[in-house]
């Protein structure tokens, strides 16, 4: 639900045109849907503890990991830390700091549960 309310908040800043936009929205639309029916295809042939499939599971989720990391930290943290008010004051700039790295250590502490 939030990865739909943020790409389609990012789809309308863009300004794209009309169709650009229709084709991005169905695009996203349609991806879950089709992995869905693709993983209900495969789910005949998975052998959920074979090398391969833990090989598999192992680098689709770290690069996922890494992904959200990526896009966390370049895209959406960036902005914010750069502008002219965080610039300002070193005091905001600790808190800020501190406020990203507990949120991280207290997602960490959540996946060991997970």
């Amino acid at each position: 639900m939030f990865e739909g309310m943020g790409l389609g908040g990012c789809i309308l800043q863009a300004e794209y045109k009309l169709m650009k936009k229709l084709v991005m929205v169905f695009f996203f639309s349609i991806t879950t849907p089709l992995g869905i029916a693709i993983g209900m295809g495969l789910s005949k042939a998975y052998r959920e503890n074979s090398p391969n499939a833990l090989i598999t599971v192992g680098i689709l989720n770290a690069s996922s990991a890494g992904l959200l990391i990526y896009m966390a930290l370049v895209d959406l943290l960036a902005s914010d830390f750069m502008g002219p008010k965080l610039q300002a004051s070193v005091k905001l700039q600790i808190k800020s700091y501190a406020a990203v790295l507990s949120g991280a250590g207290g997602m960490s502490l959540m996946a060991k549960w997970a």
